[in-house]
């Protein structure tokens, strides 16, 4: 085993000293779908897969050009990850708690595109890539679905990046010729992206951490202890999970509406979707002793959807309809085809939307006119819904419910895209 590199005193005096990025460069919540999926193996598995290691200030986890042959979980502490030799360093961002470096090593044995170093004490959990493909070959699903993850993660990442260098030259290029009433539109518009900035670096980031955080304490922790304080843990993932499907609407619902946003299509299961979806809102459902009821009654086929968009429309309608369903109501789900589309319904027990706001819900923050204690504002949920259904060539409304009951918020996806 190779002796791990340790930076110099003035190395690492330099580092510290070295400008932070303009950008604030973090992992923007790309970490916890990954850790979610890890978390799945099982304790057993995992205790098998993962080592834990720990590293002094100033030491080096790995380096650039170094062939990768692990990824880390940052149990604890800092590191920064650096461009270029220590000497005269470039910092390219920090990484924390709940974070991953080097996970590129788990796809691909090629040279490290940057190193790591600790800047306090480090505690992580190491997984090597021998031991990951082993993993792989005893449960191919899992497998397959972590591998799909991190291929997510990394598409992500590079969205990210090309449309930060887009919107970057899309205004080099506007401002040498616009005059004075179209450079405050040009300012209107710099003020949009820095709150979608704001969003992705000042928001994200730190739902991530508390995210893998949550996920890395399920791995670690004693048995007895995981059992003691479960409804704890179902609680702080549940409101992590809200905090994420909030933040990547608004992040979604501005880059739809600028035209930056392409939808990623897959022919994709809605039924196990759906399945999907309820399963995850069932959580916050239980504690208000509310029941969720999917109903399909004749096999859906097979539709050309951007899935990832049309989960999180399933999971805002869901997560509405128990929000304002009363203690011990009833949520029902159903859908089914109907011509050359599909037909989704979620039909909550609540107080029912006004007439007057059955439009205007699908608006930003809209708040309702009904004067109802638990009734409020659908913030931008409903919002992105519709405009995530309508770039499908769907369509979303609100219809009151049987007997004037609650609820039933429709949509139709076209069979055909």
């Amino acid at each position: 085993m190779a002796t791990p590199y340790i930076l110099s005193p003035e190395e690492l005096t330099k580092l510290l000293a070295a400008p932070s990025p303009a950008a604030k460069s973090a992992d923007n919540g790309l970490s916890a779908p990954f850790l979610n999926q890890l978390a799945t193996a099982g304790r057993e598995l995992l205790s098998k897969l993962m080592t834990e290691q720990h590293y002094l200030p100033g030491q080096v986890i790995f380096k650039e050009g170094d062939l990768g042959d692990a990824m880390y979980i940052i149990w604890s502490g800092r590191a920064a990850v650096v461009k270029g030799d220590f000497q005269a360093p470039t910092i390219l961002g920090y990484r924390g708690a709940g974070d991953i470096v080097g996970e590129m090593a788990l796809l691909e044995n090629q040279p490290r595109s940057a190193s790591i170093v600790a800047l306090e004490e480090l505690r992580t959990l190491k997984v090597i890539r021998k031991d990951f493909e082993a993993m792989l070959n005893n449960n191919p699903a899992l497998g397959l679905n972590i591998l799909s993850t991190l291929s997510a993660r990394l598409r992500a990442a590079d969205d990210a990046r090309k449309d930060s260098i887009r919107f970057e030259s899309q205004l080099i290029k506007e401002v040498s010729t616009l005059k004075t009433e179209k450079q405050q539109m040009l300012e209107l518009e710099q003020l949009r992206q820095d709150t979608i900035d704001l969003i992705v670096h000042d928001l994200r980031h730190p739902i991530s951490s508390l995210f893998g955080a949550i996920k890395i304490m399920e791995m670690v922790l004693p048995e007895e202890v995981l059992q003691a304080n479960q409804q704890l843990l179902n609680i702080a993932n549940l409101n992590c999970q809200h905090l994420q499907l909030m933040v990547d609407s608004l992040l979604d619902a501005a880059r739809i509406e600028a035209g930056e946003a392409q939808l990623k299509l897959s022919i994709t299961d809605l039924a196990k979707l759906i399945s999907e979806a309820v399963t995850r809102a069932s959580i916050s459902a239980d504690m208000e002793n509310i029941t969720i009821q999917p109903v399909i009654r004749e096999p859906l086929p097979a539709i050309n959807i951007d899935a990832e968009k049309i989960d999180r429309v399933l999971s805002n309608l869901l997560n509405n309809a128990v929000k304002f369903t009363p203690v011990g109501g009833a949520v029902m789900i159903t859908a089914e085809v109907q011509q050359d589309k599909l037909l989704i319904n979620v039909t909550d027990s609540g107080p029912g939307i006004p007439p007057e706001d059955r439009e205007r819900i699908f608006d930003r923050f809209a708040q309702l006119s009904s004067n109802q204690p638990r009734m409020g504002g659908f913030g931008l949920g409903l919002a992105f819904c519709r405009l995530a259904i309508e770039a499908h060539g769907g369509r979303i409304w609100v219809e009151p419910g049987n007997d004037g009951v609650g609820s039933h918020f429709k949509f139709t996806l076209p069979l055909k895209q």
